[in-house]
C-alpha cells in the first residue's frame, strides 16, 4: 500500500506538470510564470523555497543531536531571508522587469560582473539541488524497504523532477507548488498530532527537550561558539539572498504587493512548519530511546524515516512521504531551474546574438537538462550531510555577491570597480581561508569573504577608477537603472 500510494502520488505530480507545461507560451512564461501569479500561490511556492529535504531530514537530524542552537541557520536565517529577499525584490527590482539577478548586475555595472556574479549563483546551487537528489534517494530507498537502493532512487527522483521542470518551468513549479504546500501542511499536522499522542502531549515532549538543554538558543560565553554561531545564521540569512529561485518567485507575482505579502506570509509560515519535524524526530527519543539515541550519533538523517516506519500504520507512513515527497520535489523543481535559467540568460545567450525567443527556450530547456546531469553525478559522488550540503551552498553567494547586490541597488556611488573588487577579494579570501584553516579558523572563512567584499566594494568605489571605459558604461547603466526606479 506504501509503495503504491508514493507511486500513484508521483503520477499524479508528473501529470499536474505536464499539463499546466501547455500554458507556457513564451520565455517569460517559463521563467517567471507571466508575473501572473496570486498571494496564495506565491505564498506557497515562497514557502516551498526551502521546505525540501534539509528541513525534513536534516533540520531535525541536526536538532536531535546539537538542539535549538545547531538550527540559527535554518528555519531562523532561511525565514528570515524569504522576509527580507520579498521585501528588498519587491521595492528593488520588481519593476525593472529582468527574469535574472544577472541582468541586474549587466544594468547596474558591465558584462564582467554579470558573469562573475552568475558564475557565484550557478555554483552555489550545486550542493543544494545535490542534497534534494540525495534526498529522493533516502525516500524511495525507505519506502521500497531497500529494493530501490538509494543510488537508484536518486536517478528515479532526478528523472520525474527533470521532467516536470523541463516541460513547464516556473509555471509548472508554481502550481505544483500551491498543490503540494495542502500536502505538506496537512501530512506534517496529522504525523505530528500522532506522535504527541504516544508521547503523552506535546507539552511532555518539549518539556523533556528543555531539560536535555535542547531548547537553549543561544551559545555560551565564548568568542569562537559566538563567530560560529553569527556564522552559520549570517551565511544562510545574507547569503541567500542573492540567489535566483527566490529572485524567480518574488518576481513571479502579479504585482508588488502580492510580491512582497506573499514572501512576508511565505517566510512565516516556513518557520512555523520547520518546527514539526523536529518535534517528530525529538519524539523518536521519547518513544524508543535506546533504539534512536544510537541512530542519532551514527546516522542522525535516519531517525525520522526509521521513527515513521516503525511505530506509525501504513496509512500514516504513505501521509508522511506523501507530505516528504511533496517538500522535495519543490525545492528541487526550483532549485534545478534558477541556475538553468540564469547561466542560460546570463552566461550563454551573449553567444547567440539575435536569437529568437523561441529558440532560448529551447536553449533554457538543454541546459536544465545538462546541469541535472552535472547535480546527479555530485550527489551520486558526495558523502556530505543533507544539512551540511545546504549549508554550505551560500558561502559563495556570501561572498561573492551579496555585496555588489546591496551597495548596487542602494548605493549610488558605487561603480563597477567597486564590484569588481568585492567579487575577486570576497571569493579569494573565502577559498583560501577555507582551504588553509577551514573548520579550524576561529572567525568563519565566509565571514571573513563577506567582510573583504563589503571594504573592497566601499574602497574600490571610492579609489581613481582605473578600469576606465567598462567602468563609464557601468555608470551609464547606473543612471539608466536609477532613471527606471523612479
Amino acid at each position: 500500500m506504501l509503495i503504491w500510494s508514493v507511486a500513484i502520488y508521483l503520477a499524479v505530480s508528473l501529470a499536474i506538470g505536464v499539463y499546466v507545461a501547455f500554458r507556457v507560451r513564451n520565455t517569460t512564461d517559463f521563467v517567471v510564470a507571466g508575473r501572473s501569479l496570486p498571494l496564495p500561490v506565491v505564498m506557497a511556492t515562497i514557502f516551498a523555497t526551502w521546505f525540501g529535504s534539509e528541513t525534513v531530514f536534516g533540520v531535525s537530524a541536526t536538532f536531535v543531536k546539537d538542539g535549538m542552537r545547531g538550527v540559527v541557520a535554518d528555519p531562523f536565517g532561511a525565514s528570515l531571508c524569504l522576509i527580507l529577499a520579498g521585501i528588498f525584490y519587491g521595492s528593488k527590482l520588481y519593476k525593472l522587469n529582468v527574469l535574472t539577478l544577472g541582468d541586474f548586475f549587466r544594468m547596474r555595472y558591465n558584462r564582467t560582473v554579470e558573469v562573475l556574479t552568475t558564475l557565484c549563483i550557478v555554483a552555489s546551487y550545486l550542493g543544494w539541488v545535490s542534497a534534494q537528489i540525495k534526498a529522493l534517494g533516502l525516500v524511495f530507498n525507505v519506502v521500497s524497504v531497500g529494493a530501490i537502493t538509494q543510488t537508484t532512487g536518486m536517478v528515479m527522483g532526478a528523472a520525474i523532477v527533470l521532467a516536470y521542470t523541463t516541460f513547464g518551468g516556473m509555471l509548472s513549479v508554481a502550481i505544483l507548488d500551491f498543490v503540494q504546500m495542502i500536502m505538506i501542511m496537512g501530512g506534517m499536522f496529522f504525523i505530528a498530532s500522532i506522535f504527541s499522542e504516544q508521547t503523552g502531549g506535546a507539552a511532555v515532549v518539549i518539556s523533556h527537550a528543555s531539560a536535555a538543554g535542547k531548547l537553549d538558543f543561544f551559545p555560551e560565553a565564548d568568542v569562537a561558539q559566538w563567530l560560529a554561531f553569527l556564522g552559520a545564521w549570517i551565511t544562510m540569512a545574507l547569503g541567500s539572498i542573492p540567489q535566483q529561485d527566490v529572485f524567480q518567485r518574488v518576481t513571479s507575482a502579479k504585482s508588488v504587493k502580492v510580491a512582497i505579502i506573499g514572501s512576508m506570509l511565505g517566510g512565516t509560515l516556513y518557520f512555523c512548519f520547520a518546527m514539526l519535524p523536529m518535534f517528530i524526530a525529538y519524539s523518536a527519543t521519547l518513544i524508543d530511546p535506546d533504539t534512536f539515541n544510537e541512530l542519532a550519533q551514527t546516522d542522525a538523517q535516519m531517525v525520522l524515516p526509521t521513527l515513521i516506519l516503525q511505530h506509525t500504520p501504513v496509512f500514516a507512513q504513505a501521509i508522511f512521504y506523501g507530505a516528504v515527497l511533496s517538500a522535495i520535489m519543490s525545492t528541487a523543481s526550483a532549485t534545478l531551474l534558477a541556475p538553468s535559467v540564469a547561466f542560460s540568460e546570463n552566461i550563454l545567450r551573449n553567444y547567440f546574438p539575435g536569437i529568437t525567443d523561441h529558440s532560448f527556450l529551447r536553449m533554457l530547456r538543454i541546459t536544465i537538462v545538462c546541469f541535472a546531469c552535472v547535480v546527479l553525478g555530485f550527489a551520486l559522488g558526495t558523502d556530505d550531510s543533507i544539512f551540511k550540503m545546504v549549508e554550505n551552498a551560500y558561502k559563495v553567494t556570501l561572498s561573492g555577491a551579496f555585496s555588489p547586490l546591496i551597495f548596487g541597488a542602494y548605493w549610488k556611488r558605487s561603480t563597477t570597480q567597486g564590484a569588481l573588487f568585492s567579487i575577486v577579494g570576497g571569493v579569494s579570501s573565502w577559498i583560501v581561508l577555507e582551504i588553509l584553516a577551514g573548520d579550524t579558523s576561529m572567525v568563519p572563512p565566509q565571514l571573513i569573504g563577506l567582510g573583504v567584499g563589503i571594504l573592497g566594494m566601499i574602497a574600490g568605489s571610492l579609489l581613481p577608477q582605473w578600469i576606465g571605459l567598462p567602468h563609464l558604461a557601468g555608470d551609464e547603466r547606473a543612471e539608466q537603472l536609477r532613471a527606471r526606479q523612479e
